[in-house]
């Protein structure tokens, strides 16, 4: 019996432990809204743009952005993102393609072409918020890359309204990534440099 307990709560705790990483990668700021519609309620209103970065299953990430700007989310569509390819065209400009595909208007989509990092995606596309007046920003990308990201367009995109949307289940991650290790390769290393962003984003205050 005292063997069976120790075993309840070592799994209890591993479940726990799972779900406090996985909720921290993921901040979700449209959680909250009914439908993933924009409405009056508090942290549900529009934007001026919906920003995807590259990176993982880019494909999903792009589909999130598109169904967040069909839905009436924001009136323009960043992409950003560097060729993986270096032969071929840059992710970004596939994203665009993708958006155009399913009917978006291409001249609301701007590309970031040239950012082969989290850091460069955040800092190169602050030039297009300046560019073209973006005070606010729907910032998508995979739920385990999503604190990370968000902390690196917070701390340069001073006086944008930036809120986080994940693509909660896409090629590398679902909603049981703790059962795989590659769900676990991919939370740890988040996990540490978003720790890491957020202490020293502290620091700077």
């Amino acid at each position: 019996m005292k063997y069976l307990k120790g075993i309840i709560i070592a799994v209890v705790s591993f479940a726990l432990l799972a779900w406090l990483i996985g909720s921290y990668l993921a901040p979700d700021d449209l959680a909250k809204c009914e439908g993933l519609v924009p409405s009056t309620a508090k942290g549900c209103g529009t934007a001026d743009a919906i920003v995807a970065v590259s990176g993982g299953d880019t494909m999903a990430r792009a589909d999130e952005a598109i169904k967040l700007y069909k839905n009436g989310w924001a009136g323009i569509l960043v992409f950003s993102g560097a060729a993986a390819d270096k032969t071929g065209p840059s992710n970004a400009a596939v994203m665009k393609q993708q958006a155009i595909d399913a009917g978006v208007d291409p001249n609301v989509i701007l590309v970031e072409e040239t950012s082969e990092t989290t850091t460069e995606n955040a800092a190169e596309t602050i030039s297009l918020f300046k560019e073209h007046s973006i005070t606010s920003a729907i910032l998508v990308t995979s739920a385990y890359h999503e604190r990370r990201a968000l902390l690196e367009f917070d701390r340069r995109a001073l006086g944008v309204d930036v809120r986080a949307h994940p693509v909660h289940s896409d090629k590398q991650w679902s909603s049981v990534w703790w059962l795989t290790p590659r769900g676990w390769s991919l939370a740890l290393p988040e996990l540490v440099r978003s720790l890491i962003l957020s202490t020293g984003s502290a620091a700077g205050q």
